[in-house]
Parts: C-alpha cells; sequence; structure tokens
C-alpha cells in the first residue's frame, strides 16, 4: 500500500479534475450572490431602500441559506450530493436571471430567500463530495483550493461586473440576465464530470485503480458505527457544537464584511462605482494566497486546524477595528488595512471546513457540515443586518466604524471557541460507551 500511495502522489489523478469542477460550480454560485452585493448601493437607490431595510434584505438571504443548509446535508447523505447540487445550480440559476426583473422590496426579499434556498443546497454535498475523493493527507489543501473560490469570485466579480455595467450606462439589471449563461454551463460540467464517489468513474475507466486504492485507503469511514448510531454519531459530540460556533463567528465576520464593503467604500469613502469595484475586490486577491497558505499549514506544519485558526481570528481583531477608522483621502493606508483584512480574515478557509472532514466519518459527513454550517449560517444572517443599524448617518457623511467594531468582536469570540475544539478523529467507541452508560439502569 505504500507503493500505491507513493504513486498516487505523484500523478495528476482524476480527484483533482473532480475538485476543479467543483471550484468552478462553486465560482459560478458566487458570481450570482455577490453580483447582488455588489450592486447594493445601486439597488437601494434604484428601489428607494432605506439602509435598514438594504440590511434586512442582505440577511434575509443567509436565513434561508442557513435553513438549506440542513436538509441539504442531509439529502446528500441519502440520495447523493450531486443530484442536490443539480438541483441548487437550476434553482439559484433561475432565481438570478428574476432579479433583473426586481420592481420593489417586497419582490427583492422574496428573490433573495430563493437565492438562499438555492444556493444553500450546494455548499454541504460539494464538501461531501471532497471527502468522497479525498484521502485525509490530502484534506487540508483539497479544502482549501475548493475555498478560494470565496476569495477568488469575490476578487474578479466586482471588477468584471461594474466594468460591464459602466459600459451599459449603470445598468445593474443586464447583468443578472447574462448570468444565466454561466448556470447553463455549470448544469454540463456537474452531470460530465462529477461522481459521488469514486467507484462510479472506476467503473467507466476515467480513474485508475492505482488512485482509487490510494483514495480509499486515506478515508475517515466506520460504516458499521454510523449503521448502529446514526445520526447520534455527530448529536454527542461536544466539538460539533464549539465547531458551529466557530463556523457562526467567522460567518459574521466575512459575510457581514463582504456585504457593507461596496457600500462602505462607496458611501464613506465616495469612491466612484468602476473604483469601488476595484478596491472591494482587493482583500480577495490577497485572500487567494492566504488561502491556500493557510491549508499548507494544516498539512504540512502544524497537522491541526486550531493553530492556524487562532492566528485569522486574533490577528484580525486589530485590522477590522482600524479599517472602519481609515481617514477619507488616505487611500494608501486604506489599501494597506485592505490587504491585511484579505489575508488574516481569510486565512482559516483553508482549514474549517477539512475540520469535520478530519473528525468525523464520511458516512454522515454531510449531516455533520450542514448541520454546523446551518448555526454558522445564522451568523451571516445577522451580522449583516445589525451592520445596518450601526451605520452612522451625520452631517459629516456617512460613517463605518462601528460596524468593523462589531466585526471585530465576533473575531475575537470566534479565537476563544476556537480554544474548546478537540481536533482528533472522532473516537467511535467512546460514543457507543456514552450512549451505554446513559440508559437508565
Amino acid at each position: 500500500m505504500n507503493v500505491v500511495q507513493s504513486g498516487a502522489r505523484k500523478i495528476w489523478g482524476y480527484r483533482h479534475i473532480v475538485l476543479i469542477m467543483l471550484w468552478l460550480l462553486y465560482i459560478i454560485n458566487y458570481f450570482d450572490r455577490i453580483s447582488v452585493l455588489t450592486f447594493l448601493p445601486l439597488i437601494r437607490k434604484d428601489l428607494n431602500l432605506t439602509h435598514q431595510e438594504i440590511g434586512f434584505a442582505a440577511s434575509i438571504f443567509f436565513f434561508a441559506y442557513a435553513l438549506a443548509q440542513v436538509s441539504a446535508g442531509y439529502l446528500a447523505d441519502k440520495i447523493g450530493p450531486k443530484r442536490v447540487m443539480g438541483i441548487a445550480i437550476v434553482v439559484f440559476t433561475a432565481v438570478t436571471f428574476l432579479t433583473g426583473m426586481v420592481r420593489n422590496y417586497i419582490q427583492f426579499v422574496l428573490l433573495r430567500l430563493g437565492l438562499g434556498l438555492g444556493e444553500g443546497h450546494h455548499f454541504s454535498p460539494a464538501n461531501k463530495t471532497i471527502a468522497d475523493w479525498f484521502p485525509k493527507s490530502e484534506k487540508g489543501r483539497a479544502t482549501a483550493f475548493f475555498s478560494t473560490t470565496w476569495a477568488f469570485a469575490p476578487a474578479i466579480i466586482p471588477v468584471v461586473i461594474t466594468s460591464i455595467a459602466a459600459a451599459l450606462g449603470g445598468d445593474w439589471r443586464t447583468i443578472f440576465y447574462i448570468l444565466a449563461v454561466p448556470g447553463v454551463i455549470g448544469i454540463f460540467l456537474l452531470y460530465y464530470f462529477v461522481s459521488d464517489k469514486p467507484e462510479e468513474m472506476l467503473k467507466r475507466g476515467r480513474l485508475s485503480q492505482e488512485e482509487y486504492d490510494y483514495i480509499k485507503a486515506g478515508l475517515v469511514s466506520d460504516e458499521a458505527a454510523v449503521e448502529k448510531l446514526g445520526v447520534s454519531v455527530i448529536l454527542k459530540d461536544q466539538s460539533l457544537w464549539m465547531y458551529s460556533a466557530q463556523l457562526f463567528c467567522l460567518l459574521a465576520v466575512y459575510w457581514g464584511s463582504t456585504t457593507w464593503i461596496s457600500s462602505f467604500l462607496f458611501e464613506q469613502h465616495g469612491f466612484s462605482l468602476a473604483k469601488m469595484g476595484a478596491l472591494s475586490a482587493l482583500p480577495y486577491v490577497v485572500a487567494i494566497v492566504s488561502t491556500m497558505c493557510g491549508g499548507w499549514l494544516m498539512d504540512k506544519v502544524f497537522h491541526r486546524t486550531k493553530p492556524v485558526a487562532l492566528i485569522s481570528f486574533l490577528v484580525s481583531i486589530p485590522v477590522l477595528m482600524y479599517l472602519g477608522q481609515v481617514p477619507k483621502g488616505n487611500i494608501n493606508l486604506l489599501i494597506v488595512m485592505l490587504i491585511l483584512n484579505g489575508f488574516f480574515v481569510n486565512l482559516i478557509w483553508g482549514v474549517i471546513y477539512a475540520y469535520p472532514q478530519v473528525r468525523y466519518p464520511k458516512e454522515v459527513l454531510g449531516s455533520a457540515i450542514g448541520l454546523a454550517n446551518g448555526i454558522g449560517q445564522l451568523g451571516a444572517f445577522l451580522s449583516p443586518l445589525l451592520a445596518g443599524y450601526l451605520v452612522e448617518k451625520t452631517a459629516q457623511g456617512i460613517f463605518y466604524d462601528k460596524v468593523f467594531f462589531m466585526f471585530a468582536a465576533c473575531s475575537a469570540l470566534g479565537a476563544l471557541v476556537t480554544c474548546l475544539l478537540k481536533e482528533e478523529t472522532l473516537s467511535i467507541e467512546t460514543l457507543v460507551a456514552t450512549k451505554s452508560n446513559a440508559i437508565p439502569r
């Protein structure tokens, strides 16, 4: 088996093609959601909405997204991740097209709900697919590469769509009609290149026996224990709830800042549409590097998730606090703070979604990620909503310093709960004993 593992590490395997397809599909997912957030200042003006209404509309997406996580994870375990992802792509592509037709606040809120439900059924199945295709020794880097989607997409999308919108005379609606095209392409990519498990591609001749053996030898799996204990395999683990809280804090920081960064640059600093798009993309350009760096640190240096997570959360605290206080007109300092924000907030992505893949059997991984991410996405729901009430409008202008202070507080809480996580692979025997001891005698 050592010979198999050594050879498989050196070859470009079909597992990497699957990973690239998952990456491309999630880029399409992000094109839809980031486009809405990028155009929030224009949508607010066009529909005559308040900051509080925009905050609620932005947040309601994450409420629907959070609810969808639980059902997405369960369905991925039961009917296979590929089917669930296919349904998700069809739904969010259709909703994105309809967004170009929105005419009032109620329609906007309903479409945000629809987009959240559609996109919410994409993430957990994608992670389960990675878990089924990559051995434990590669999970950090594989998950990190996939995680660059939420760095790469926000880096290029604002620049692309604001440039197109500017060429169209500021017409943001046409962008959402155009975005239906990559959705259709994504459906084809999913059904042609991706399978739920390596066995399917082995039968088709796309996957070698050598690579198949390498993958199977490194998976975290325990079918017998899962059959005996069912979902309690994960529900009895205290670290699952700490992990959910960790995700809550991280997603509150990430989606809170992602939701409001365009408005922050447009309103507090007074940048034009094109310059706002370029600057709002800057943190995510840096994040592409930092996300991969985090995965590498996990696999090659620490062999753990907690050190990387702590670095990410702790350094983000002062960075976020000062970002909202950068004086207007000091572009150089603003750029430095955006770069630091992009690096340290996103350093954790390479490890945080690798954590459940390392800790839980793959047979219940979809449910574990779905439950934890469902709870975590409530942070993404509450953060933009609360931020809308923290934006200050004075005679001197519009200010976001309290907004970024809230993000810093979330990062501090994230560091605290990270310290409480257990990182070793979950002991099924311990759970069986716990269950037995819990039976009244």
